[in-house]
């Protein structure tokens, strides 16, 4: 197996364990509290393993000063929307929605981009909506504010691509992540002062360091990944995720789907793949990685 495929594997396999840590914390923290420990703890360990050339000095430069502070704020409040999904629903719904994401570029790049969308990028985005109606059943089951936080996060990050799309080729990367860090420990920190700080027992501690660190470890070895496979390479294992949250959902939570919900997430996955072929077919590779997270 390719070394990036196989570091991208683990990397959204440890993603998916932190989103699982900070969904065991879910009514016993506030959820700025869990955002704000979460961003210091998977930030700090971002910026001591940040390779030799490059260099964190430098990170307020900025090129296009309003698409970077536009990404950073759209990554922030996903991050604030993340920890309310993974809190009060199900992971398998939370990813559902979250995966959605790409049929969002899609009409995105229509919209503000002018760009021509074909009848099999249409049903991409057709069939990913019918997806999510198996996994979630609205009228079937009571939809949750959890349920329109991961849709927010979904919608979030499809911005994050549209503005990466201009700002990849003109900003470092330790520009994007340094502001990233800075919004969410600000933003968190300020809704802190107005929900309360509790003091984390031992075991909480230790449940957000494991949010943080694997956050951070995700992140990381995403980035270590791209020098051995390109993003289009990379892009299916993405959905590996969903096999992580069927897994974890049954044996911590005790959240087991139904086939409706199983046949849904199969659904959601075969159109965003789509997504991605089609795009390489029409650009000759991904030019930018939908699948990148946008949240700490």
């Amino acid at each position: 197996m390719n070394n990036g495929i196989l570091l991208a594997l683990l990397a959204y396999a440890t993603y998916s364990w932190s989103d699982a840590a900070i969904k065991a914390l879910g009514g016993e923290l506030s959820i700025f509290e869990i955002g704000f420990f979460v961003a210091l703890i998977s930030g700090t360990c971002i910026v001591l393993t940040t390779p030799k050339d490059e260099h964190w000095l430098d990170f307020w430069r900025m090129k296009r000063p309003w698409g970077v502070q536009g990404r950073a704020i759209s990554g922030v409040v996903a991050s604030v929307f993340g920890v309310i999904a993974f809190t009060t629903i199900p992971l398998a719904e939370v990813y559902a929605l979250v995966f959605l994401a790409p049929l969002f570029v899609t009409i995105l790049s229509l919209i503000f981009l002018k760009e021509q969308v074909g009848p099999w990028r249409w049903f991409a985005v057709v069939a990913g909506f019918a997806g999510v109606m198996l996994v979630v059943q609205p009228g079937f089951r009571t939809l949750e504010p959890g349920h329109f936080a991961a849709l927010a996060v979904a919608m979030l990050a499809a911005v994050s691509v549209i503005l990466m799309r201009s700002l990849a080729s003109h900003e470092t990367r330790t520009t994007m992540l340094g502001y990233l860090i800075i919004y969410a420990l600000l933003l968190n920190a300020v809704g802190m002062a107005f929900t309360g700080f509790t003091v984390p027992t031992l075991q909480q501690a230790g449940i957000l360091l494991i949010a943080g660190v694997f956050s951070a470890t995700g992140n990381i070895g995403l980035l270590r990944a791209t020098r051995f496979a390109q993003a289009n390479q990379l892009a299916p294992t993405h959905y590996s995720q969903i096999i992580w949250a069927v897994i974890i959902g049954a044996l911590i939570f005790d959240e087991k789907p139904d086939l409706l919900s199983i046949a849904g997430l199969a659904i959601i996955a075969g159109s965003g793949l789509l997504t991605v072929v089609r795009e390489r077919i029409r650009l000759g590779a991904v030019k930018w990685n939908p699948f990148g997270r946008n949240r700490l």
